[in-house]
């Protein structure tokens, strides 16, 4: 099996979902099999991809997973939509243990035909992020810069060490990325020292800044490098994704 990739924090707005998107545009592009899974309720990064999302969600329905991926425009991007059904989110958040594995035997089951999926966590530390690490073999953490990144980190990262505690776990910390980042701000620069003080080569050496054309660019159904390919943003996720490959 490929990498599989879980981009997850429990804090809403820190970018978790335009990673996902912007990174797996990229990878793709570079030539890499990629599979893009929606598992956060909200759907934002099938909206943001210009599909649907889907009154079932295909890890609770009964079919082969693989008859649910959709082909994107984007030659080498596959999507598994993510689903708004309340039923559905609520049997996925709220799995047990023996469900929680088989969730996971379907999730890797699924993916061998990818070189790279990435999977878009929903904003919580409950079981459904739980079982996603459990099927990743790395783990990026987007995190916004402000006052409480540090304690919402040490949070994720309890939880991250108890899924690695795992028998079988192959999951490992792929890095955590700097997000809305405005260099002008006495607070930026504080976080960004703090984190990398701390956590040191775990942490990208790109940060992604803020810019209006990343917010926008999901309203058109497309990544940032389609929609502005020579905005900071499109620069910033380059940077990104060459990172990501060198940590293969």
């Amino acid at each position: 099996m490929g990498r599989v990739i879980c981009i997850a924090n429990q804090k809403g707005g820190v970018g978790k979902t335009t990673t996902a998107l912007n990174l797996a545009t990229l990878l793709a592009i570079a030539g890499q099999r990629t599979l893009l899974v929606d598992l956060d309720p909200q759907c934002n990064a099938t909206s943001g991809l210009g599909h649907k999302a889907t009154a079932r969600h295909a890890l609770i329905d009964s079919k082969p997973l693989r008859e649910s991926f959709v082909t994107t425009a984007q030659a080498n991007l596959s999507l598994l939509p993510g689903a708004r059904s309340f039923q559905d989110v609520d049997a996925l958040a709220h799995s047990t243990d023996s469900q929680s594995s088989m969730l996971a035997t379907h999730l890797a089951g699924s993916l061998g035909s990818f070189d790279t999926v990435l999977i878009d966590c929903p904003p919580s530390l409950g079981q459904l992020t739980r079982t996603a690490l459990a099927s990743a073999s790395e783990v990026l953490m987007p995190i916004q810069c402000e006052f409480f990144a540090m304690e919402g980190l040490t949070q994720m990262i309890d939880v991250i060490r108890q899924v690695m505690q795992r028998p079988n776990s192959r999951l490992s910390f792929g890095g955590i990325l700097l997000t809305m980042y405005d260099a002008s701000l006495e607070l930026t620069t504080e976080v960004d020292r703090e984190v990398r003080e701390f956590f040191g080569e775990i942490v990208f050496q790109t940060v992604i800044p803020r810019d209006v054309a990343v917010s926008e660019a999901p309203s058109h159904g497309c990544s940032v490098v389609e929609y502005a390919p020579r905005s900071r943003g499109a620069r910033a996720f380059v940077e990104l994704c060459l990172e990501v490959m060198d940590r293969e």
